[in-house]
């Protein structure tokens, strides 16, 4: 089997003797979908954190994209985000430069040329249907159109792995389902491992996935 994340004895937390994650145990393959679920305040976005070197473990290890997080230093973390595309709730684009420059930022730290990005944020915009805004900054747009526009830049590097933080939570119905389309064609099409964090799952995702839960600390699968 082709791990992309695996976890075995993983504690997480903020202060060294209250871990929230404890003694987590789980594997997830090239290629899956995965939703994480639990109660408000359990961990979740905990756990999410820890995937991109966001926070420090404890204890335990945690491999990602074949990096052992245990001994990954700065320059290590940021080899690593090469690989990772991030959305975030509250979409954290850069207020000061415009939406084709967001969605270019990772696509230059990737090396890729100018005609390349060019034509992929054209692309991009277009199925986030965003085209004619590629001009405009962040706080001009409805939070539907930042958290596109996030989506956008988080695919547009062509990641192994996507995390997702909550990335529907304040969206109205046109931009979720937008945004579930976009993950699961990144899933399908381009062989992209997604990792979702939310307290709903979408009724009409119609896609394959698998399901941990955290509870008490403890993740867990079920079906």
């Amino acid at each position: 089997m082709n791990f992309i994340i695996r976890a075995k004895d993983l504690y997480l937390g903020y202060k060294k003797n209250e871990p929230i994650i404890k003694n987590a145990n789980f594997e997830i393959e090239q290629k899956d979908f995965v939703f994480i679920s639990g109660a408000s305040g359990s961990g979740k976005s905990t756990l999410l954190k820890s995937l991109y070197g966001g926070l420090q473990i404890f204890d335990g290890s945690l491999e990602v994209c074949h990096v052992n997080m245990a001994f990954a230093n700065k320059s290590i973390v940021n080899e690593l985000r090469r690989n990772i595309g991030i959305v975030f709730q509250d979409y954290k684009l850069i207020e000061e430069w415009s939406v084709e420059k967001n969605i270019r930022l990772p696509m230059l730290i990737s090396g890729y040329k100018k005609e390349v990005c060019d034509a992929q944020i054209e692309k991009l915009l277009s199925h986030v249907d965003l085209l004619y805004k590629a001009n405009r900054y962040p706080l001009e747009l409805s939070g539907g159109e930042q958290q596109r526009v996030a989506m956008a830049r988080a695919i547009a590097h062509r990641p192994l792995l996507i995390l997702a933080d909550e990335p529907t939570g304040n969206l109205d119905d046109y931009s979720s389902d937008m945004i579930w389309s976009l993950l699961k064609s990144a899933n399908e099409q381009l062989d992209v491992t997604v990792v979702v964090v939310t307290h709903r799952i979408p009724d009409r995702l119609n896609i394959a996935y698998r399901k941990l839960n955290i509870k008490d600390g403890e993740v867990y699968e079920y079906s």
